[in-house]
């Protein structure tokens, strides 16, 4: 085999940039976040810190509050000696301000800077504390708070290594949420395999209005998740859906009204929404394979006596399992990573019963702007998929595709 060259390299390399950029770049990203504190919501861990750091519009902002409250309160403060402090306290605050006027962002500063700013935290601290004691202030709960700025404007270091994917696997969220994922995968999948095998066998029969027949079954797999989830929800709503009221009539559940409000409610009807929308797609696949097994086959397997179960076993089945690898594979890995349907339909509920690891995952990362752990989650998940694509190679065979 000729190597590769300068110039086949200069053309692939366009392809290269792109993987990079969109597919590893975003993987690295997320690897990365897991090994900080990452939260948004928190301005001491709104960054990816190694070393120590210093907030200055927090510090800046902070002083300039504290200065105006501590003036305003002046005209409460009745004894002399008080007073004195405050006016000493307010210089203090306003020399540290003027300090990193010039600065902005988050910034590096020298350990002096920082006792300084340590002993600035506690002085105004105790001060305050003395003169609530003493006087009705009019910032009396507004200041210790903002003094407590002070000390935040210190940013230690997020960085935690490993202890987020320590905490990862301890997580009985997680193992709940895993549970849920690996439930609704399995049932899923195997129903749209069973259901699209049929479905692939009919559409491949030579009937009249055969083009029709293949559009009209694709509907359902062309309509986006989200509308289609949408759709279902009507249609389970427990005071005017059909398919609620049809299950309540043949006893599948006591009160329509139930259906989306308890555990297995809730997941069989997912799982439902999920089997009507891609088993069509698993059927597309399926059909592709069958289309390739030539009809030479079925009539030597006629001419021998075989019957339409045997040349199904015999046949169809070991010439098709290419195709089902491929079909499978895909099914599998996308219900892995169901989102958007469970997202509208339930929202994880009720009480996390239909709750899965990328569902957990948008509520720690957006709900709860926590993309350190997030990132942990999401890493498991892309372990997960790793390991179903192995093994599905090895139960099927590596080389299936090449003996056929």
């Amino acid at each position: 085999m000729k190597k590769l060259g300068f110039k086949g390299f200069l053309f692939i390399l366009p392809t290269l940039f792109l993987l990079g950029v969109f597919s590893l770049w975003p993987v690295i990203q997320s690897f990365t976040y897991t090994f900080f504190d990452y939260q948004l919501n928190n301005q001491q861990k709104a960054g990816l810190y190694l070393k120590e750091r210093f907030n200055v519009d927090l510090f800046n902002e902070t002083t300039l509050y504290v200065s105006m409250f501590l003036d305003e309160d002046l005209e409460n403060i009745t004894d002399s000696e008080d007073k004195d402090q405050v006016t000493k306290m307010i210089s203090r605050v306003d020399e540290a301000g003027k300090q990193f006027q010039d600065e902005k962002g988050v910034i590096t500063i020298s350990k002096e800077q920082r006792d300084d700013i340590e002993k600035l935290h506690a002085d105004a601290s105790t001060l305050i504390d003395e003169l609530n004691e003493k006087y009705d202030l009019i910032h009396k709960e507004d200041l210790p708070a903002l003094i407590k700025d002070l000390d935040h404007s210190i940013i230690p270091s997020n960085f935690i290594g490993l202890k987020g994917y320590k905490k990862a696997l301890t997580d009985e969220r997680i193992g709940i949420a895993l549970g849920n994922t690996i439930l609704f995968t399995v049932v899923s999948v195997f129903l749209e395999l069973i259901l699209g095998l049929g479905l692939a066998l009919i559409l491949n029969k030579a009937i009249f209005g055969q083009g029709f027949i293949r559009t009209t079954s694709l509907i359902p797999w062309a309509i986006p998740t989200a509308v289609a989830a949408l759709m279902w929800s009507y249609l389970y709503d427990g005071s005017s859906g059909i398919v609620a009221h049809f299950f309540e009539n043949i006893g599948l559940v006591e009160d329509s009204r139930n259906l989306l409000l308890t555990g297995a409610g809730a997941m069989f009807s997912t799982i439902l929404a999920d089997v009507w929308k891609t088993t069509p797609y698993m059927a597309l696949l399926l059909l592709a394979g069958l289309q390739n097994i030539p009809k030479s086959l079925y009539e030597a397997a006629s001419i021998d006596g075989a019957n339409k179960i045997q040349t199904f076993f015999r046949v169809t089945l070991p010439l098709l399992k290419p195709s089902i690898l491929v079909a499978l594979l895909f099914r599998t890995l996308d219900a892995f990573r169901v989102f958007d349907l469970i997202y509208v339909l339930t929202g994880g509920g009720p009480g996390g019963a239909t709750e899965t690891l990328s569902i957990y995952t948008y509520k720690v990362m957006f709900a709860q702007t926590n993309f350190g752990y997030g990132s942990v989650i999401v890493m498991l998940m892309f372990v997960c998929v790793a390991l179903i694509a192995i093994l599905f190679v090895k139960i099927l065979g590596a080389n299936l595709l090449e003996k056929n």
